[in-house]
């Protein structure tokens, strides 16, 4: 199963003001696991950049001069693609910039939708955390993915960032919860991240060798005589 994480910066936030994308970034996971490969690229915008904007991403109109417009890179970006999931982080917004790039190149090419299935890691986190913060830093602090280098947002970083957080908001229990702790509490992560490595070979199984059971039942022995009878005989074993 193959994935593809997606960002982008813009020029602002409203698109029905014109406001274009100025980078975009994407990163590859293949059967959940991270393969880092990446497309990434600076678009020139051909327009001004709101301050709001410029303050949340420090990517200046003079830095997007000279490179590419949306309408040279998008092939490039759609072989990268190509009919993978996408995920992305509230994805009405970069659909709506996406689609808006799209339906100003000439022989329009659609929209993002009829290449590919769109997925809302925000609309996953609310279901998950409802009543919470589900903004990405909130969930790097929930998850435990370092986000230290997020001093201002960048496509390909975020991107990068958000992988890690899908796969720990998708990857099941998030916590062991012994009490009856608030929401908040049970929500949280243990540790720091864990990256998945898809050179890392299988961990190995390593089963209990006939001395080792013998010894093992000799002790139930033990437990059972002075106990009056454990539980630890009533446990129903299987072979994994």
């Amino acid at each position: 199963m193959r994935q593809v994480v997606l960002d982008t910066e813009t020029t602002g936030l409203e698109v029905e003001q014109g406001h274009r994308i100025l980078e975009i970034g994407c990163v590859e996971i293949v059967d959940r696991r991270i393969t880092h490969k990446h497309f990434h690229q600076y678009v020139n915008p051909e327009r001004d950049i709101d301050d709001g904007a410029l303050e949340v991403h420090g990517i200046t109109r003079a830095f997007l001069a000279d490179k590419p417009v949306f309408s040279d890179i998008w092939q490039g970006l759609f072989d990268f693609i190509g009919e993978s999931e996408i995920i992305i982080h509230n994805a009405a917004f970069d659909v709506a910039f996406i689609d808006y790039e799209m339906s100003m190149i000439p022989s329009s090419p659609g929209r993002i939708t009829d290449y590919c299935t769109i997925v809302d890691s925000l609309e996953i986190a609310r279901q998950k955390h409802p009543g919470q913060k589900n903004n990405l830093d909130a969930l790097c602090k929930r998850y435990g993915v370092d986000n230290s280098q997020r001093d201002l947002h960048g496509a390909l970083l975020d991107a990068e960032i958000l992988a890690d957080v899908y796969l720990m908001l998708t990857g099941g229990q998030v916590s062991l919860s012994l009490g009856s702790g608030s929401e908040s509490d049970n929500s949280r992560v243990s540790g720091k991240e864990t990256r998945l490595d898809s050179n890392r070979p299988p961990l190995r199984i390593i089963r209990a060798s006939a001395e080792e059971i013998e010894k093992h039942e000799a002790k139930l022995d033990e437990i059972d005589k002075a106990s009056g009878g454990s539980v630890w005989r009533n446990i129903v074993r299987s072979e994994p």
